[in-house]
């Protein structure tokens, strides 16, 4: 392990995590990647083991301040972009919609003509897009890449594990690094700068996009030299999440079966055995039927599982669970529901249970 880097007061919080190999079809080992020379680190911008907790995140110094460019403005892109701004980064910005871009530009950002024009006029580009269609129709582009001047992509969109390997060759090939740093957290973390990062790239990297991270997250975990790692990571712990989600969705059923109150079932269950937000934010939407608005649409959410899905296959790992969670969250599609937040899998679990028969 490289020894412990000395961390500046203004660093955020960041996690070296042992790189585990990524097995399956679609694991990348060809060499490793080639990047420009490392530059002298502005103080504050390593990376520590071993804390815990999320610090105090103060603006980053003067120095520590870059061309940044960002693509994706939809609830979670809009949010980020707008702590860069507050970090004092110089943000250019592009998205398909001009609403979120006039709103940015009042906050003190730069509209881009094109996604060229925010590759080539900014030495990182940040993404933030919606799935795997959006990224390869609007980033993997041959010209684009090829005409690109910035350093960096750092893509924070959740895709596949496949894509993510797809898309570290093209930037490879045409000189442009790549990271990956999908993050956890719904837009009102995002909006606070709350988010945590799940890093994938070289160490290199890394350490240039650090005052990135640093603007829009508290907490960053570096799980590999291979941005595909990150993304796996992403998949996993949204796979693990919405199991979390079904269980209480179907627990609360069986409770109000019998006359118990999933409110009364949720007070216990985050008092207790479960605490923390998972039960408690989506738990407490489930217990209070309370879907709209949406922080993680039903839609969005039966993507990841679908790349868990994938990942699985590619990997030969049976994920059971992960196809139940993929007819429910089809059946919340099926009934009109796929702009709900993914709590709304309270709604299938009534439904198959026939609670709204059974009150008639």
């Amino acid at each position: 392990m490289p020894p412990e880097r000395q961390v500046g007061p203004r660093a955020p919080h960041s996690v070296r995590c042992r790189p585990r190999p990524v097995n399956g079809p679609h694991h990348f080992r060809g060499p490793p990647a080639e990047t420009p020379p490392r530059a002298a680190r502005p103080p504050g911008l390593g990376s520590t083991r071993g804390r815990t907790g999320f610090p105090d995140r103060p603006s980053p110094p003067e120095e520590s301040s870059m061309n940044v460019g960002f693509v994706g403005l939809g609830a979670m892109g809009r949010a980020m972009a707008g702590q860069l701004l507050a970090a004092g980064h110089r943000v250019q910005v592009w998205n398909r919609s001009p609403e979120p871009v006039e709103q940015l530009v009042a906050q003190g950002a730069v509209a881009a003509g094109s996604v060229a024009e925010v590759f080539t006029a900014n030495e990182v580009v940040v993404s933030m897009l919606a799935n795997d269609a959006a990224v390869e129709a609007l980033l993997l582009d041959e010209e684009l890449l090829a005409g690109a001047t910035a350093g960096v992509h750092v893509n924070m969109a959740t895709i596949s594990t496949e894509l993510a390997v797809r898309a570290t060759e093209l930037h490879r090939r045409h000189g442009l690094g790549y990271v990956a740093a999908p993050v956890l957290g719904r837009p009102d973390a995002a909006a606070a700068g709350n988010l945590a990062i799940l890093a994938g790239g070289p160490e290199e990297l890394l350490d240039r996009v650090a005052p990135v991270f640093a603007a829009v997250g508290r907490h960053t975990y570096r799980l590999g030299t291979e941005p595909q790692q990150a993304n796996l990571c992403k998949i996993s712990i949204n796979f693990m999440l919405f199991s979390a989600v079904e269980a209480f969705a179907e627990a609360a059923a069986l409770g109000e079966s019998g006359g118990l109150a999933a409110a009364d079932l949720l007070e216990v269950v985050t008092g207790t055995l479960f605490p923390g937000p998972v039960y408690a934010g989506y738990g407490g939407a489930i217990a209070a039927e309370r879907y709209e608005p949406a922080g993680f649409r039903v839609e969005l959410a039966l993507k990841d599982v679908s790349l868990a899905l994938a990942s699985g296959a590619a990997n030969a790992v049976p994920l059971p669970l992960a196809s139940l969670l993929r007819d429910a969250f089809l059946d919340n599609i099926a009934h009109g529901e796929a702009a709900l937040d993914s709590s709304a899998l309270g709604r299938t679990a009534r439904r198959r249970a026939g609670l709204d028969e059974r009150k008639s």
